[in-house]
């Protein structure tokens, strides 16, 4: 009993000396952030995560950093991570919000109704995620209602084409016929050739 007592004490004083260390590369990262040279606080959170990987704040803050540098999904597998790392409904429910956010930029409107929902069970109280989860929902919809109303006009669109091959077809059978007809009126008011003398019996 003793021991364990011994390793948690020796594992929280190591992982002290590395919080620390992270901490000041969070905080440099935020100034960055600030100031918005986010190639530069990229830097700095990945030196936070190399010192401390676990560290939620570090990884959700750098999912932002690199949302600002358009690299989306680098972005949404860090608010993954921080997540997965947090250690209060309210980190996990912002990290997912986050991933709301930028899956609705990319069009992924079920993935990120499903993130918007799951944030706002752990923290019903964010309005933000309840007002983006109704946007996002309301554009499912109106695609769906798009698409209904596409396939909708396809058909009868189709049937229009086939209506007009049938016609087309009927036409077509209609001048063949013409044709045939006017070989035979041809063929019946034939001129013989005067080259050519009669059969002789």
């Amino acid at each position: 009993m003793t021991k364990g007592w011994i390793m948690g004490i020796l594992f929280g004083a190591a992982l002290q000396a590395s919080a620390q260390p992270a901490e000041t590369d969070i905080a440099k990262g935020n100034e960055a952030y600030r100031k918005q040279d986010y190639p530069k606080a990229e830097g700095h959170y990945r030196h936070a995560l190399e010192r401390l990987p676990s560290n939620p704040v570090a990884r959700f803050n750098l999912g932002n950093a690199l949302l600002k540098q358009d690299k989306a999904e680098e972005a949404l597998a860090q608010f993954e991570a921080s997540a997965n790392a947090g250690r209060s409904k309210v980190e996990k429910a912002d990290a997912l919000y986050n991933r709301g956010v930028v899956l609705t930029r990319q069009g992924k409107l079920g993935e990120s109704i499903d993130a918007y929902k799951t944030a706002l069970r752990l923290n019903p109280a964010d309005t933000l995620a309840r007002q983006n989860l109704q946007r996002a929902l309301n554009e499912k919809k109106k695609q769906q209602e798009e698409e209904q109303k596409k396939n909708g006009e396809q058909q009868p669109r189709r049937q229009q084409d086939k209506m007009n091959r049938q016609q087309v077809m009927q036409m077509l059978n209609a001048l063949q016929e013409q044709e045939k007809q006017l070989q035979r009126k041809i063929q019946n008011n034939r001129v013989p050739s005067p080259t050519r003398p009669d059969k002789d019996w």
